[in-house]
């Protein structure tokens, strides 16, 4: 499938706007459904080590685009909470490798279910076209953001 070619020029400023509060809104709202278990730079944090862990401090920070210090309390928090371990990196002693423990994996599959079956029933009452618009959408935000993180 050839890539599709770029919007011709005009200006994208309406509709960037009614996407990003409808993208912050549901954000929000997910946010909510997922509790007070943990917050959401710790629950970021959580799933971003689950995706390309393991990772150093400097790594996360850097993925999460936070400052390392911040990376650093948010680990300690995890680290405590038991969701994360931290053991030597084996090239540079002064640094730690994280890991997500068992139980940080167990409660990152009990938010997302919460959070997935929150958006499910929410889609229950949609047309079958207006639910295939949001699959097409979720893969374009997809590529977006793909693209940001190279």
């Amino acid at each position: 499938m050839p890539a599709p070619s770029p919007t011709p020029t005009r200006d994208l400023t309406e509709p960037a706007a009614r996407l990003r509060l409808a993208v912050t809104r549901t954000a929000r709202r997910l946010r909510q459904e997922a509790g007070a278990e943990i917050g959401p730079a710790s629950l970021a944090a959580l799933a971003t080590i689950e995706r390309l862990g393991p990772l150093t401090p400097s790594e996360l920070a850097r993925h999460e685009r936070i400052q390392r210090p911040t990376a650093t309390r948010v680990l300690a928090r995890l680290d405590e909470d038991g969701l994360v371990t931290r053991a030597a990196d084996p090239a540079d002693g002064r640094c730690s490798i994280v890991t997500v423990t068992g139980e940080g994996r167990a409660l990152l599959r009990k938010l997302r279910r919460r959070k997935n079956a929150y958006l499910a029933q929410s889609m229950r009452d949609l047309s079958g076209d207006d639910v295939a618009t949001l699959e097409r959408a979720a893969g374009i935000l997809e590529r977006v953001l793909e693209r940001e993180r190279r």
